[in-house]
């Protein structure tokens, strides 16, 4: 259900009012007064309707992990918002890395250092790995959920681990990254067909040989 932007700033003060919206449309918290803002029983709802709502609560509500987990469970992205102490909570941070591992920026130092925080984080968008502490950036198993999710996380891995031959092997893994070797003209043939990729096109390798 849409509502006139003008109607719901007329009511901005009506608590009753603001719950029919917020519950039709979280992001409506926006032009609800500063009172209704700081409401945590209203604020509970728009960010159970919309995450994003937790951008309008006041900065008291910020603060309020009961809010914060609400809105998380909706939008990970959302810890944006939240106070610098709810950045450094485990239980908090942890939830939103598993919806959305870009928040392992907003996090705080400490839980940029946590194991179990980073390997959530870099699981489901492996190139915020950046982000990581260089302690986590040398930790293998780390390192691999992030190259198994996306390689081009590999450059921010720690040099040590650069030549591992477990990481190593899913880097290579790729043969279109190594088209013209010969010695891969199989595991590419293979590739092509299981990804659904071919077009017919036909693809020089090595100079002579091709592939149809």
């Amino acid at each position: 259900m849409e509502y006139d932007i003008e109607e719901v700033k007329s009511n901005s003060e009506d608590k009753q009012k603001f719950m029919e919206y917020v519950k039709a449309d979280g992001l409506l918290l926006e032009w609800a007064s500063p009172e209704l803002q700081n409401d945590k029983e209203l604020v509970l709802e728009a960010v159970k309707c919309d995450g994003g709502a937790l951008e309008f609560a006041s900065d008291r509500l910020k603060d309020d992990k009961d809010v914060l987990l609400a809105a998380i469970e909706i939008k990970g992205w959302v810890l944006c918002y939240a106070s610098e102490k709810l950045r450094a909570d485990k239980e908090v941070v942890l939830k939103a890395a598993q919806r959305d591992g870009q928040i392992l920026y907003y996090a705080s130092q400490k839980l940029r250092d946590d194991k179990d925080v980073v390997l959530s984080a870099v699981t489901n968008k492996a190139i915020i790995l950046k982000y990581a502490s260089q302690r986590l950036r040398a930790d293998k198993d780390i390192a691999l959920a992030a190259v198994k999710q996306n390689k081009k996380s590999f450059s921010y891995i720690a040099d040590e681990l650069k030549n591992d031959e477990d990481i190593q092997n899913i880097i290579n893994d790729t043969p279109l990254e190594k088209i013209g070797q010969a010695s891969d003209i199989s595991k590419c043939i293979k590739w092509l067909i299981e990804d659904n990729f071919t077009t017919g096109q036909i693809i020089p390798v090595n100079g002579g040989l091709i592939i149809n």
